[in-house]
Order: structure tokens, then sequence, then C-alpha cells
């Protein structure tokens, strides 16, 4: 029997799982939200954030406020237990895009103590196909005593299923109530128990399916864009070689009825989508050709911005090049598998002139390189190379720009 009012514990208060934590505390839940990083979890616990996304600041401050949520470095008992830690690859022998489990398989490991039977766990965490079995694989071998003899699912004691985030940061917090979810069980109890907490908070419809479907969904979801987006990024070369402005190409292409080419720019970043047609490929190297090609299209995109900006900065003695954003998409903080900083931290190691980078989004704990603020970057650049779409970087005053030589890898001066 589902509660009205659960004991939720959310391991992970990152880009996913604080905005969840939150939201689910603010709909009632008690929420313990828990993550090594004792400095985000004092952050949070004052009500505070420490990442950057439209609205989540109000949000967490009236979790905080209300009592319902509270952070921590280690987990405790409860009813419902969300994992929503990185997967990001690693680079093996056989495989230098090698899915990485370990951080879910840790967390699993976290809260194998404080199982009781009848809980659940609940897999946010973009997946491999076959993760969420290993959880429940994980639970049966380290408690036994939460096994059922007479079911055919390890684990089965133990409700687990996986339901990807399928949300776009900068509107996380509307998306996390209107999008449409889907959730897969190990069996269909966990599915259906899962189901019924997530309609405390979603306002979308909700589909079940099993552990697998799920977790090759959501795969193929980012996959699908991931391979628009590399036919958009390989028209943008194309274009550069014949002397043809993408952005009005696109723009006509686009006003037939049944085409919608997406937009080019200086690669793939975020968590997702340059990541996850990787965990496909892995999975089955022989039949996924089209999906590695246009990961492989994408992830040469910073490499051709590259040559274009070291041909430009030929023409200078010493060149100042102004690297216009960092994250991976416009208008946040995340820099995770950004294109925006591989071109910037390669341009600084290879000489080509002094690089002075500005990223509006960024303030506290970034201190791989000085970060220049948006006037003085301006004044002091003789290149200008657009890497993000921040709005800040829409506004500026066009006049300010004439003396530059622009390379705009977002189409924000189309």
């Amino acid at each position: 029997m589902f509660k009205n009012k659960q004991k939720v514990v959310v391991m992970g208060l990152g880009y996913i799982g604080l905005p969840t934590a939150s939201m689910l505390a603010t709909k009632g839940h008690q929420v313990l939200g828990v993550d090594v990083n004792e400095s985000a979890v004092n952050t949070i616990n004052s009500g505070r954030i420490h990442i950057v996304e439209p609205d989540l600041d109000i949000l967490v401050r009236s979790a905080v406020n209300s009592g319902n949520l509270n952070a921590s470095v280690t987990p405790e008992e409860a009813d419902t237990f969300i994992l929503a830690v990185p997967t990001p690859f690693e680079e093996t022998e056989s495989n230098p895009k090698s899915p990485d489990i370990s951080y879910v398989e840790a967390a699993t490991r976290a809260i194998a103590p404080f199982l009781q039977v009848g809980n659940l766990i609940i897999l946010e965490s973009t997946s491999p196909v076959g993760t969420t079995e290993r959880v429940a694989e994980i639970i049966a071998e380290l408690r036994p005593d939460l096994s059922s003899p007479h079911s055919q699912t390890s684990g089965s004691c133990i409700h687990i299923a996986h339901c990807p985030e399928r949300v776009l940061p900068g509107h996380i917090i509307r998306e996390l109530v209107d999008n449409d979810r889907i959730i897969g069980g190990i069996d269909k109890a966990s599915a259906q128990k899962a189901r019924d907490l997530y309609k405390t908070f979603c306002n979308g419809s909700i589909f079940l399916t099993d552990s697998k479907t799920a977790e090759l969904a959501k795969l193929v979801e980012n996959s699908f864009r991931d391979v628009n987006i590399a036919f958009a990024n390989e028209l943008s070369m194309v274009c550069d070689r014949l002397g043809i402005n993408v952005w009005e190409l696109i723009e006509l292409a686009n006003k037939h009825p049944r085409v919608n080419i997406l937009q080019p720019g200086p690669g793939v970043g975020g968590h997702c989508i340059a990541v996850d047609p990787w965990f496909i490929v892995a999975a089955e190297p022989e039949m996924t050709r089209l999906i590695r090609i246009a990961r492989e299209v994408n992830d040469y995109k910073p490499h051709w911005v590259l040559n274009r900006v070291k041909a430009k900065a030929n023409r200078f003695k010493n060149p100042v090049i102004g690297c216009l954003g960092l994250a991976f998409k416009a208008n946040i903080d995340d820099l995770r598998e950004s294109p925006a900083m591989a071109i910037t931290r390669e341009l600084i190691g290879s000489d080509v002139g002094k690089v002075m980078a500005c990223e509006p989004n960024v303030h506290n704990g970034f201190d791989e390189f000085p970060l220049h603020e948006l006037q003085e970057v301006l004044r002091e650049a003789d290149i200008l190379l657009v890497l993000v779409d921040h709005d800040e970087f829409k506004e500026i005053d066009r006049e300010l720009l004439k003396e530059k030589v622009l390379i705009d890898t977002r189409g924000v001066w189309r």
C-alpha cells in the first residue's frame, strides 16, 4: 500500500537529484538528500544552492524552510531511495568509451544496510541497459535476508525500478512537473509502486514498462537528437567550405512542412547527449554504425572549430582570443562534457595567443584558468569566438564588434 507521504532518501544532489528532492519535499514528503560533497550539503541545509538553475533557489529555500528537506553525507532508513548519481564513461583497453556504473553501484551499497522489506529503490541516473538489474543483484548479494524464496526475481521483497529523467537544463523545475515519464520495473509491482510516488508531483502522463526498455528508451531519445545534431554540424562544415550562411540555409530548409533541422554548434556537450549514444554502441558495436558515426561527427566538430581559430590567429602577431561561454548550453553553469571547455582548454595549451575566457554563469569554485568579465573581453580581444549562446552575448552592442574577427559557432550574430 502506497503511503501518501513518504520518507525519501535521494542519493546525489546534482542537477537532477537536488530538484527532485526539493520537489518531493514541497509536496509534503520527508526528504533526506545525500551527497559526498560536504560543501554542497552545508549550502543546501542553509537554504541555498550550489548549481545554476532558474527558480531552483526558490524551490530549495521553500523545501528547507518547511522542514521537509535536509541534506547529509550519509543515508538513513526510508520508504523510498532514489539514485541520482553520475553515470559517465571510462577508457578501457577494449573500449575508450566504456560505460561506468561504479557510482550507481557505490550508491546501492551505501543504502543496502538501511533497506527494509517493502522499500522502493528508483534509479533515475541515465544508465546502460541492465543497470537496474545490477542494482537488484547487489541488493540480493548484500541483503539476502530481503530476498523472497517465492519469486523468480532477486531482491523481490524490495521494489526496484528505473525512471530516467527527461528534463532540459534551464527548464528543469517546469519539466519535472509537466513532462511525461517512463517507469520500468524489475517486475510489474515495482513499476506500479514507483508510478504512485511520481504521481504526487508529475502532471505528465506516466508509462509503465520493464527496466531494460526504460533504460534503452532514454538512450534512444538522446541518440536521436545526437544524430540530428550531427547532420546540422556536418552541414555547417559544408557551408563554410562553400561560402554559404548555414543559419540561413537551415531556416529556409525548415520551411518545408516535414523538415526540422536542428542548430549546429561547436560540438555536443552535457552528460546526456554526448554520453548516452556510446552506451548503445558499447552494448551492440556491430549494429550501431549510424549512431557511432554521428558521435564521431560531433566529437570532431571542436577540432574543426580550433583549426578555424588558429587560421585566423595566424594573421596576428600576438592575438588576444576571447572565448565567450564555457557551459555546454545556454544560460546554465554546467560544464560537463562541454565542447566549449575543451576548445578553450586546447587554445590555452596551444600557445596561439592570449586567451581570455568569459562564462557569466560560473562565479565560485572554478580555478582551472582565469575568467574575465564580458566588457573586458570585448575591449581587449582581437578575435571573438562565440561558443555558447548565453543571453548576455546576444545583447552585445554590435558597434563593439566592428573591428573584431568574429567566429560565431552558435549563430548569435547571424
